[in-house]
């Protein structure tokens, strides 16, 4: 095998093994609907294996971003209805990334009267909100009946994200968000059958991928984790919890069949990457980069020395829509403008320039 071979994850086939990584853009504006901005940009990026989408909320408690998009409206589900049928057009395949913020946010971006987490502790820092930077606010520590509502909410956003037409659904456990806060001890402190041990962090994440697998096929759902990323004041420091906390949550993910997993950290030849490989037993993808860049040659070489069966890509994803054509072809590259990573139009989006022979 060899980084431009097919490879099939669960019930999805990828021409390549070259993944889109899920990329916050924040171009979807105050309704979180997918507009012609969105359509134009993952359809100009199909030619890559599969396209992860940037982190879609389920409910608007769980928006993080103002200018994310949201798989809750039928408008929503309209938006990415296109989006998904541009993407096919053109040859390609598409999940969406089910995305909670729980904390990360502040109800200035919500519009609702609280944000969640497993906990009641804020993040240090300020958050940028459509009334200007303001302090992370203390979120509501979810009751037990709240937790089967979030749940139900991931359930309800796969549907709608089938029902759109997308091939499936990545759910985001990682980076800081909702279900990474159950996982790090820093962020869960709660001491019912949800806080305390590995096996009770890890548990609402299982819950959540079972609900979710089972509601539209194991087969269609992947997983993404950053283990000891420490990120969002999701802090996971102690090395042998980490092992035992992933451990016991790749463990009871890979009797479901899922897709794939994902796993965000910068060593991805590490014992403990390898170690998750191994106990998932099924697709796995690697992501090496988080402000930094995963290169030609790096991503060859994971795929190459079976360290993965396919490796996200990002800053080069977009900056790069033929990205496959030029690593393929070894010509050169666009360089990423971070300027426009946040912005709200189509300058450093939809502008980057295709290869010329």
């Amino acid at each position: 095998m060899d980084l431009f071979s097919p490879v099939t994850l669960g019930d999805i086939t990828l021409p390549n093994r070259v993944v889109m990584a899920p990329l916050t853009r924040l171009r979807s504006g105050a309704d979180g609907v997918p507009g012609d901005l969105l359509v134009e940009h993952y359809a100009q990026r199909s030619g890559l294996g599969l396209i992860i989408t940037e982190g879609t909320f389920p409910s608007k408690e769980s928006r993080s971003y103002a200018g994310q998009p949201g798989i809750v409206t039928a408008e929503q589900v309209e938006g990415w209805r296109r989006v998904a049928d541009a993407v096919h057009a053109n040859g390609g395949r598409i999940v969406m990334q089910l995305m909670n913020g729980g904390r990360v946010s502040h109800t200035a971006i919500t519009g609702t009267d609280r944000i969640v987490a497993p906990s009641a502790i804020a993040i240090e820092g300020d958050v940028h909100t459509p009334e200007g930077k303001l302090p992370f606010p203390v979120p509501h520590a979810l009751t037990l009946d709240e937790l089967a509502a979030v749940r139900d909410e991931y359930v309800a956003a796969a549907r709608n994200a089938i029902e759109a037409g997308l091939d499936g659904v990545e759910v985001h456990s990682a980076n800081g968000y909702l279900l990474h806060q159950f996982l790090s001890p820093a962020s869960n402190q709660r001491d019912d059958q949800y806080g305390g041990s590995p096996e009770n962090r890890a548990r609402f994440v299982i819950e959540v991928a079972e609900a979710v697998a089972a509601a539209v096929g194991a087969g269609r759902v992947g997983i993404r984790l950053s283990p000891a990323h420490n990120i969002q004041d999701a802090l996971e420091t102690d090395a042998a919890d980490v092992a035992a906390t992933y451990g016991t949550l790749v463990d009871a993910l890979a009797p479901l069949g899922l897709s794939y997993l994902s796993v965000l950290h910068a060593e991805p030849t590490s014992e403990l990457v390898q170690d998750l490989r191994s106990r998932f037993g099924g697709g796995f993808v690697i992501n090496s980069g988080f402000g930094s860049i995963t290169t030609r040659d790096e991503a060859v070489a994971l795929v190459d020395d079976s360290h993965a069966d396919a490796v996200a890509v990002g800053r080069l994803a977009l900056a790069n829509p033929d990205l496959v054509e030029r690593w393929q072809g070894e010509h050169p590259e666009n360089e990423p403008n971070a300027a426009t990573f946040y912005a709200s139009g189509a300058e450093g989006y939809t502008d980057y320039p295709r290869l010329v022979l």
